[in-house]
């Protein structure tokens, strides 16, 4: 189930909520280099060090933890990377900020981070020059870093008009202006047509590689399910409606995965065997055979007759159901089961408060 040699595939964790815990996080990048996948981006959004508090260095003991998975990740065959939010800092490149980017940028290469993201993602855009600005930063990191990798997520990342409601009106021909500024080598993450898209079309990812001038780094916010929106819900469904050409416009794909650890590994076991079989796919097959890799047969038979349930239905309209489902799932033991069980309890509920703060 490899997929093409000219798509690498990898995962993000970009979402608000509970953090995966570094146990998790090395079972999961462990499982995913043996199905296709290469590279492994930190960068939840719970941590502060990345985003709010980024001009501060990681303390001590996130450090020895960030430098233990970045060796596993060695060990494995699987670039280590690190997302970066500096929040704002293109609306002041001062001296200050320079001299607090240096130091990260120091510590990162001492954890051996081989892709480094610089994510202008979540922030105001409405600013004169901002590709131009953000394409300066860029070029300074890129004369500072040892990563193998650089990597920028726009501030205007998709089509979704919903960024401009959020972040301001992008900027005339801001894909245009970053694309002419930006070190071909640089690559630029894209979600698509909107922000959580559910069809990738080739004619799309053709456009804005062409305003970009390069192939996309795809970041896909499929199987993620942080927010008020989506984290009453478990985005178990294989991968679907991505790849009728879309390769030929792509230099990556990479996952955003969903707050529970092992279940997201059903869906990410599906995308290389949908890049492998091509028009050959067949997405609720390839999720019975994930869903019996990932969980065993009697979990994944009890999960797959409830499927709907878990991705249609959701938590808030479960009723009488939530009693039938938890004297079900409590007879099972297994981590998939026991995530099942937290869902029921709320445990990754995301609110609007949780993303404000992050």
């Amino acid at each position: 189930m490899a997929a093409p040699v000219d798509v690498r595939l990898g995962l993000i964790e970009g979402y608000y909520g509970r953090p995966w815990s570094w146990e998790e996080r090395t079972a999961t990048a462990a499982f995913l280099a043996g199905h296709g996948y290469q590279f492994f981006i930190y960068a939840p959004k719970a941590d502060a060090y990345l985003r709010r508090r980024w001009r501060e260095l990681h303390p001590a003991a996130a450090v020895e933890s960030l430098r233990a998975f970045a060796a596993h990740c060695e060990a494995l065959g699987v670039d280590f990377g690190v997302g970066l939010s500096p929040f704002e800092l293109y609306r002041n490149f001062d001296a200050e900020a320079k001299a607090a980017l240096a130091g990260k940028l120091a510590q990162f290469d001492d954890l051996g981070v081989r892709h480094l993201a610089i994510l202008f993602d979540d922030m105001r855009g409405d600013l004169p020059r901002l590709a131009a600005s953000q394409a300066g930063i860029l070029h300074w990191i890129g004369a500072r870093t040892r990563a193998r990798r650089l990597i920028v997520c726009p501030t205007y990342y998709s089509d979704d008009p919903a960024l401009d409601r959020f972040f301001g009106s992008r900027p005339h021909r801001y894909l245009e202006d970053l694309g002419q500024a930006l070190d071909p080598a640089i690559e630029v993450f894209w979600t698509g047509p909107e922000v959580c898209s559910i069809e990738l079309r080739s004619c799309h990812l053709a456009r804005v590689a062409e305003q970009l001038r390069r192939k996309l780094l795809l970041w896909d916010n499929y199987p993620v399910n942080d927010g008020p929106r989506m984290s009453p819900f478990l985005h178990l469904r294989a991968f679907t409606g991505r790849f009728a050409g879309a390769e030929a416009h792509l230099s990556g794909h990479a996952i955003n995965p969903a707050l529970q650890p092992v279940l997201t590994r059903i869906p990410a076991l599906t995308l290389p065997e949908a890049y492998a079989l091509g028009d050959a796919y067949d997405y609720r097959a390839a999720f019975d055979r994930a869903a019996l890799r990932v969980l065993g047969p009697e979990l994944a038979g009890l999960v797959g007759r409830r499927l709907s349930t878990f991705q249609d239905v959701g938590l808030d309209r479960l009723g009488d159901d939530e009693s039938r489902l938890r004297a079900r799932f409590s007879g099972v033991d297994h981590p998939g089961a026991r995530e099942i069980l937290a869902w029921l309890d709320g445990a990754w509920r995301v609110t609007g408060e949780t993303m404000e703060g992050a």
